[in-house]
């Protein structure tokens, strides 16, 4: 293998753990702040890229698409939140499990409903169709490298609002002690639903950014739920700075097993989960 192929297999796992991080920071911030199990979250990354193929015929404009789709995805989440998941906080994890998998049953109908059981693709957006030439031969496509960049930007900005900010004390103090926050003042419902409703668009919007380099298809949120656990599970629950470096970890992972044990590509991922569950049972960022 020379240094370009090298190089390039490096690229894609961290553009694949990047975009990884984005789905698993929604499903973290819900499963560690608010003790939901959203099996939905998966779902709504379908819904995500459905919006963006939607959108994106009827607006004419990626770009317009991607904004579009921001507030109706948060719009989403408080809807969901509001009606449905604030029953059960004080529920056992089943009751959870349970409605959350009937909202996968509800979103997979919808989606039906509205766009189809054909396969779509969304074009890329012309500003963005080049590819960066490496050598003669290779070359690496500038959209994956925006996607990179989008997300790196969205993870700092998540760790600054949650370390750094009034918002993120108040969010952190009721994970720790709700019943204090409350004697404080604070209506802790209304920021249990602003964290659904951004999780909820986080994983909306890691499917709108994906759906210009992979198909839009039925069910493509179930197969990213189970790596987003994986992610969430490696870098500990309820962790930003977890779900980045166990999402890289992941991506890269995922990425060299395709190329180096391709029969074993689907087994490398999850014996790095069990031997980070081994080494530290709590993630590392517990």
């Amino acid at each position: 293998m020379d240094l370009s192929t090298f190089f390039i297999q490096m690229l894609n796992g961290i553009q694949q753990g990047l975009l990884l991080f984005l789905i698993a920071s929604g499903l973290t911030l819900v499963f560690g702040i608010m003790h939901i199990i959203n099996l939905a979250h998966g779902a709504l990354y379908m819904i995500g890229a459905y919006m963006a193929f939607w959108l994106t015929s009827v607006l004419g404009n990626f770009w317009l698409a991607a904004l579009a789709a921001l507030p109706i995805a948060l719009l989403l989440g408080i809807t969901l939140e509001k009606l449905l998941i604030q029953r059960i906080y004080k529920r056992d994890h089943l009751d959870q499990v349970l409605l959350t998998f009937g909202l996968i049953l509800v979103f997979d109908a919808m989606q039906s409903i509205l766009w189809g059981n054909d396969v779509h693709s969304v074009p890329i957006p012309e500003s963005l169709r080049g590819a960066i030439v490496l050598t003669e031969n290779l070359e690496y496509p500038v959209y994956r490298l925006f996607l990179s960049g989008i997300c790196v930007a969205i993870a700092i900005a998540m760790y600054v609002i949650l370390q750094r900010t009034r918002l993120g004390m108040i969010i952190r103090g009721g994970t720790s002690n709700r019943e204090m926050v409350q004697a404080l003042g604070i209506n802790i419902s209304w920021t249990h639903t602003l964290v659904f409703a951004v999780g909820t668009t986080l994983a909306a919007f890691a499917g709108v950014l994906a759906a210009p380099i992979s198909s839009v298809y039925p069910g493509m949120g179930n197969e990213v739920l189970i790596i987003c656990f994986v992610v969430v599970v490696i870098g500990g629950i309820g962790s930003i700075k977890g779900a980045f470096l166990g999402a890289l970890m992941v991506g890269l992972t995922s990425t060299w097993g395709a190329v180096l044990v391709p029969h074993f590509a689907g087994a490398v991922v999850y014996t790095l989960m069990a031997v980070i569950v081994l080494w530290k049972p709590r993630g590392l960022f517990a």
